[in-house]
């Protein structure tokens, strides 16, 4: 989230020290800061990805092993090859770890004097929530307001596959995916909404089966303007769009 620092207290002409803060305070801070645009976390999000290839001997071998540890037999007819096309599943199920982010734009941020807002609406996504590692789905809807710069529209839609395939939470593939088109285009605001589905809340557990999980994000404009923030809204409201939520 975006803050303005508070001014240094001063006396004498000169800025006094702040008081060390409590660890209490400095946790606090510390996860405040995971959430600014500008954090370290926030912009890990436009580096290319860090991660090997997923190591499929290994991830075979574990699979087999988990099918033993389920009393199942890895070599019947039918599960003979499940170990295998687990292990490939998940390679291509997280390769959005190993997608190059400057190598994605592939230099699709233009020069543009549009200062109009932009809306992306109902790009399909599907990622692997973290604690089941089961699948949540859905559709995300994305608007900018230009400041000299606009993006290429296919590059939204690589850029949300980009962190949607990984080991995820909603809240934080909303914030990644704000947080990256707020840095590569610098624009007067981004709003980010996803809602999604989850297997792990609609086949186990409580079993809610109809319930829909809705994020959203906005940094600059969005956040601090309440009638550009409410006019957004009804956007999605208006019959073209009523089947977003």
């Amino acid at each position: 989230m975006e803050r303005t620092p508070s001014a240094p207290a001063v006396a004498n002409g000169h800025a006094s020290p702040s008081p060390s803060p409590s660890p209490r305070k400095r946790r606090r801070s510390e996860r405040d800061d995971k959430n600014d645009a500008d954090s370290p976390d926030a912009l890990l999000a436009v580096q290319p990805g860090q991660k090997a290839p997923v190591d499929t001997s290994s991830a075979e071998r574990a699979v087999h092993s988990l099918l033993l540890a389920l009393g199942e037999d890895p070599s019947r007819p039918g599960l003979d090859s499940t170990p295998r096309r687990v292990a490939l599943m998940f390679s291509e199920l997280l390769s959005g770890y190993r997608v190059d982010a400057t190598a994605l734009l592939n230099g699709a941020i233009f020069n543009e004097a549009a200062t109009d807002a932009v809306h992306i609406r109902g790009i399909r996504f599907s990622s692997l929530c973290e604690h089941h590692m089961l699948t949540f789905s859905g559709r995300v809807h994305v608007a900018y307001i230009p400041d000299g710069r606009v993006i290429g529209l296919s590059k939204v839609p690589r850029i949300v596959r980009m962190f949607a395939q990984r080991l995820q939470l909603q809240e934080r593939l909303t914030r990644q995916i704000a947080h990256f088109l707020n840095a590569v285009l610098r624009p007067r605001g981004v709003a980010v909404i996803v809602e999604g589905r989850h297997l792990c809340a609609s086949i186990r557990g409580v079993r809610s089966t109809d319930s829909t999980m809705l994020t959203s994000v906005m940094l600059g404009d969005f956040r601090t303007d309440a009638a550009l923030r409410e006019q957004l809204w009804s956007l999605f409201r208006t019959p073209s769009g009523a089947d977003l939520f």
